[in-house]
C-alpha cells in the first residue's frame, strides 16, 4: 500500500508558475513508476509527466520545455515544477505511483486554476 498526498495547487495567472508536491507514505526507492496526471472538467484524465526509479523523466508533448518532474527517493517525495502555465491547463492534478504504468495508487488531487 502507498498513500499519496498532493499539495501546491493554487490559482495562478497565465504565464505563471507553480510547484506541486506529492508525499508518499512509504519508501519510494523501489517504486518503478511515479507520475503526475491531470483531469479537467468534462475530459479524461491524462498523463502530464512521469519518472521511473532511476530518475528517467518522460513528458507529454504539451509539457515538454515548460514542466520538470523530479523525485527524491530519500524524502519519499515527487515534484512537478510548472512554468508558463496556460488557462487550458486548469485541472485537478493527481499523483500516481506503483510498479506498473500507470501505478495502482492515486492521491486525492490538488486543484490548479490558471486564470487572470
Amino acid at each position: 500500500q502507498v498513500q499519496l498526498v498532493e499539495s501546491g495547487g493554487d490559482l495562478v495567472q497565465p504565464g505563471g508558475s507553480l510547484r506541486l508536491s506529492c508525499s508518499a507514505s512509504r519508501n519510494i526507492v523501489s517504486i518503478n513508476h511515479m507520475g503526475w496526471y491531470r483531469q479537467a472538467p468534462g475530459k479524461q484524465r491524462e498523463l502530464v509527466a512521469s519518472i521511473d526509479r532511476v530518475l528517467n523523466p518522460d513528458y507529454a508533448d504539451s509539457a515538454k520545455g515548460r514542466f520538470t518532474i523530479s523525485r527524491d527517493n530519500y524524502k519519499n517525495m515527487m515534484y512537478l515544477q510548472m512554468n508558463s502555465l496556460k488557462p487550458e491547463e486548469t485541472a485537478v492534478y493527481y499523483c500516481n505511483a506503483g510498479w506498473e504504468n500507470p501505478g495502482a495508487y492515486w492521491g486525492q488531487g490538488t486543484q490548479v486554476t490558471v486564470s487572470s
